[in-house]
């Protein structure tokens, strides 16, 4: 009896420790399913890198989750602004004092690092300081860009890649930093305002057809240079006008192409725009502009400026005010923009600013009968 007994209990404690053992392997099992490996405890939902194909044609390791970006210079600055405003880590080139008053004080002072090429004024140590993991170029593809790009990125080990933008193209380079940013929301905003303004403007010039205003837009202190016809800086001007001021040799810097008041006597445009900062101011006592129609009819305007030049310098995203400005300039009975309600628009959008009539009327003192 006491054997079959001490069996029987031999036979409990098997059972028990084999429920035991089971037990524990199924809560090992259970573990490996809940809770990741502690080898991939600090691995991120994203890649660490991904491959993106820029607009040179260059494919381009880069960053799975961008959060630092840094801009090649002022063409690309302005452009990832209004997306990516809290991405920058620093500027290519200085705000003018004239944008402290639009601007966030974390945005106003960021550090400057230079223009990466260019003006040559690259500070690697702010660089280096600032730690981007990524550099941005955007703008005109010119035939050297992937030798451009490839040269910033083995100068100083950043991934670099070129987005390429045009007035007629923005909403497309909106629409490729938006997957490069992983912001696609905010870029289509922004592509959609970029396509609505040029759609406007071609429905406007439409119904203008032939009957274009004759326009030059002097730039310079003397106002001696002008943009011509066929510049790239003349983008807007050449839709919006009949640009009067055609030469053989179309310079395609922002400074123009050099004239004297014998050429400007003989184009005699109906009206003159001039840059800001500029001659505008001289002209009204010059007895040598006097001579000119626009300026004796008074009607001459100062481009208006802050932070930017509403029509270029640089010649990017800025322009889509300067359509709607000059636009209701030269056609008002046309284009029937309330342009208060429009500058406030377009700084919210642009600047992350609201603009105060104040401000609106500031910027257009010089610059027609709003």
């Amino acid at each position: 009896m006491k054997k079959e007994l001490i069996s029987m209990l031999l036979i409990v404690l098997l059972l028990l420790a084999f429920a035991t053992a089971c037990s524990k392997n199924t809560q090992t099992n259970n573990d490996n399913v809940l809770t990741p490996d502690n080898s991939n405890q600090g691995e991120s939902a994203e890649p660490e890198t991904i491959s993106f194909t820029d607009s040179a044609g260059r494919t381009v390791e880069v960053p799975g989750n961008i959060t630092r970006i840094a801009a090649s210079g002022s063409m690309a600055q302005i452009v990832l602004f209004p997306l990516a405003a809290d991405m920058l880590v620093g500027l290519a080139g200085e705000w003018d004092s004239s944008a402290e008053q639009y601007l966030e004080p974390k945005y106003y002072n960021l550090p400057v690092l230079g223009q990466f090429y260019g003006k040559g004024d690259l500070n690697l140590e702010e660089v280096a300081k600032a730690d981007p993991q990524i550099i941005i170029d955007v703008g005109e593809s010119k035939s050297s860009i992937a030798e451009d790009m490839d040269g910033i990125m083995n100068q100083v080990g950043i991934p670099t890649v070129h987005i390429q933008a045009t007035t007629e193209t923005m909403a497309e380079a909106y629409r490729a930093l938006g997957e490069l940013l992983k912001k696609e929301n905010e870029a289509e905003a922004l592509a959609g305002y970029c396509e609505e303004v040029l759609s406007e403007m071609k429905d406007i010039m439409a119904r203008v057809g032939e009957n274009k205003t004759n326009v030059i837009y002097c730039v310079g202190e003397d106002g001696l240079n002008v943009i011509a016809r066929g510049s790239f800086h003349a983008e807007i001007l050449d839709q919006v006008c009949n640009n009067v001021a055609v030469v053989d040799d179309v310079s395609s810097k922002g400074a123009g192409n050099p004239v004297d008041m014998e050429q400007l006597l003989l184009w005699d445009p109906d009206v003159i725009v001039f840059a800001p900062n500029g001659a505008y101011s001289k002209v009204a006592t010059d007895k040598a502009w006097q001579e000119l129609k626009a300026i004796k009819s008074g009607n001459y305007y100062e481009v208006p400026y802050g932070p930017y030049n509403w029509l270029g310098d640089p010649p990017s995203v800025n322009r889509y005010i300067g359509i709607i400005w000059i636009t209701q300039l030269l056609y008002p009975e046309l284009a029937g923009y309330n342009l208060y309600e429009e500058a406030a628009r377009f700084y919210k959008f642009f600047y992350h600013s609201d603009l105060s009539e104040e401000q609106f009327k500031a910027l257009v003192a010089n610059s027609g009968p709003f």
